[in-house]
């Protein structure tokens, strides 16, 4: 069962078509990628279907609620985890999550628990009342996820959610999200430049290059389409895009993601 359905979905920004008609569907539960290289259109994808761009044409639905016709709904059953910092470092991880609780309206005889479970779920319960600010990277991404969740969302799109961790720390946030999909059946999209990452977590990736959808399938469907002995997702990610991932960007990109990266420690 289809929980994302796009349907030639297209974004054009003057003369340049940052997403070209896209059509792609994902599975009630499923953990998908979405992989390309810098101005592939991966960002602009997950702000389409996020409400906060509306594409120029085309549509796409989320849970059958249409993102043009039907916004409102489709932001009440979606989190949203961008890759800029989006936690509060001046407050607490539990002042943070009670902003977010407020936000989406959790009725005030549920945030407590709400909260509470969330904050063990991503065993963070021991420094719930420490500044956000003396967090460690991984401890700060794991709290941005636990806003994204509050509301119970039946979709959780996360946006390099990795950025600027260490390996262990990307290793245990890795776990995290796989245990969203399991215990709480959370369908993920997610975008990723580390092939490792779309390799361990997801069951199939979506490979853009220049807008358009270049691959579908199952990261083991990938490797073994090119026909190489022992082939990895990154050979074929260059065999389908022509270009290595880690592709450099604007000055502006580069600069975003090390001010991330820094800040995240």
């Amino acid at each position: 069962m289809a929980i994302i359905e796009t349907v030639e979905l297209t974004r054009r920004f003057g003369e340049l078509t940052a997403v070209d008609s896209l059509t792609v569907s994902v599975q009630l539960g499923e953990v998908f990628g979405l992989l390309g290289p810098n101005g592939a259109g991966k960002t602009t994808v997950i702000k389409m279907l996020t409400t906060l761009l509306r594409p120029t044409s085309g549509e796409a639905r989320i849970a059958g609620f249409s993102i043009t016709k039907n916004g409102v709904d489709v932001r009440r059953i979606i989190g949203y985890v961008p890759q800029l910092l989006s936690a509060d470092s001046t407050l607490t991880g539990y002042e943070n999550l009670m902003v977010f609780a407020k936000l989406y309206d959790i009725p005030r005889a549920e945030r407590k628990s709400r909260m509470t479970e969330a904050l063990s779920f991503m065993g963070l319960q021991e420094v719930a009342n420490k500044l956000v600010r003396t967090y460690s990277g991984g401890m700060i991404r794991r709290l941005e996820i636990i806003q994204s969740i509050l509301h119970r969302p039946r979709v959780l799109f996360l946006d390099e959610p990795t950025v600027g961790l260490d390996p262990l720390a990307r290793k245990a946030l890795w776990e995290h999200i796989n245990k969203l999909r399991v215990e709480y059946g959370t369908t993920i999209f997610l975008t990723t430049h580390l092939m490792e990452e779309a390799d361990r977590l997801c069951s199939r990736v979506a490979i853009m290059h220049h807008g358009k959808l270049v691959a579908l399938g199952a990261p083991a469907e990938l490797k073994a389409s090119i026909g190489a002995a022992d082939a990895t997702l990154d050979d074929a990610f260059i065999h389908f895009t022509g270009d290595v991932l880690e592709s450099g960007g604007s000055y502006r990109e580069t600069s975003r993601t090390r001010r991330t990266a820094q800040r995240l420690g």
